[in-house]
């Protein structure tokens, strides 16, 4: 028994630690996406700020400006690609996260219907065993009643005897 409750204790600890690495996982994975995402921002603010640079005469955008927005443009493009990667590992993270729930609420509803199925054994075999015991002391009853009978039918009748011969003696 007490090789049971080791070992259930030595699982929950471990199931425990490895519920709490993929938090801090998900954590991190999560503190990855808004970097990105604050990444993201700075470079579209910056992308903004390159369209309204007009460094060429008459205020017009030359061609340095234009490739200088296209390519804090790409860069935007690039750190949205990363994004969506990180965002679908996150998902991922949060879709095993369900997983490991839905599994632990069947493992629990496992060991539910087993615990009632087991209670219920044990209830069939206490009613089994009152009958028996019920069925042992009426028999034991019955014959203590049948005993105690008898007993008095021939205190009775010994009783009877006794009474006629003392009225035989006295008449």
């Amino acid at each position: 028994m007490k090789k049971y409750f080791y070992l259930l204790v030595v699982l929950s600890v471990s199931f425990q630690t490895y519920a709490q690495q993929d938090t801090t996982a998900y954590a991190a994975q999560r503190v990855k996406v808004n970097a990105l995402l604050a990444e993201r921002s700075a470079k579209f603010g910056q992308y903004d700020e390159s369209l309204n640079q007009r460094t060429g005469i008459f205020g017009w955008q030359t061609k340095k400006d234009i490739k200088n927005s296209n390519e804090i443009l790409r860069e935007v493009v690039l750190t949205d690609n990363n994004i969506f990667k990180e965002l679908k590992v996150l998902m991922e993270y949060k879709d095993l996260q369900n997983q490991q729930k839905v599994a632990a609420a069947d493992h629990s509803q496992e060991r539910i219907e087993g615990y009632m199925k087991t209670i219920k054994k044990l209830q069939d075999q206490n009613e089994i065993l009152q009958k028996e015991s019920n069925k042992n002391n009426y028999g034991i009853s019955t014959y203590i009643i049948i005993l105690l009978i008898l007993i008095l039918v021939s205190m009775f009748y010994f009783y009877n005897k006794k009474i006629q011969k003392y009225e035989k003696g006295n008449i």
